[in-house]
């Protein structure tokens, strides 16, 4: 059965790009969210097998949602996604329970890689 993901990314770009990787792959992206506060309320109505969540978004930032989406589901699996440069927050983001970190610009066998370690 093919594993469930949703995709949080302010830029409908990345989003495009992830989609078009999971999918070609054989994943199903359940939801797709713009920011931290969408990706909270859809991972509650979609509950994806894994999360790949942006960290600098508007209304609600990665590391945030992250955090609640862990409050309220513990056994949630979040990788992060950063640009170059953002060491701390990647951190940040671990310290919430992002269970790993991808860095944009993607490339496609590590976004695979990552994924098939959480999910299979």
């Amino acid at each position: 059965m093919a594993k469930n993901i949703m995709i949080t990314d302010d830029a409908l770009f990345m989003r495009v790009t992830l989609k078009n990787i999971l999918t070609n792959s054989g994943y199903n992206v359940v939801a797709e969210a713009a920011n931290g506060q969408e990706a909270v309320d859809k991972y509650a109505i979609h509950h994806p097998d894994l999360v790949l969540m942006d960290i600098t978004m508007p209304i609600m930032d990665g590391i945030k949602a992250t955090q609640a989406i862990k409050t309220a589901n513990p056994g949630a699996k979040i990788i992060m996604c950063t640009a170059m440069g953002q060491k701390s927050m990647v951190i940040d983001a671990i310290q919430a329970g992002a269970k790993d970190f991808i860095v944009k610009p993607f490339q496609p066998e590590r976004v695979l890689d990552s994924i098939r370690k959480l999910i299979g």
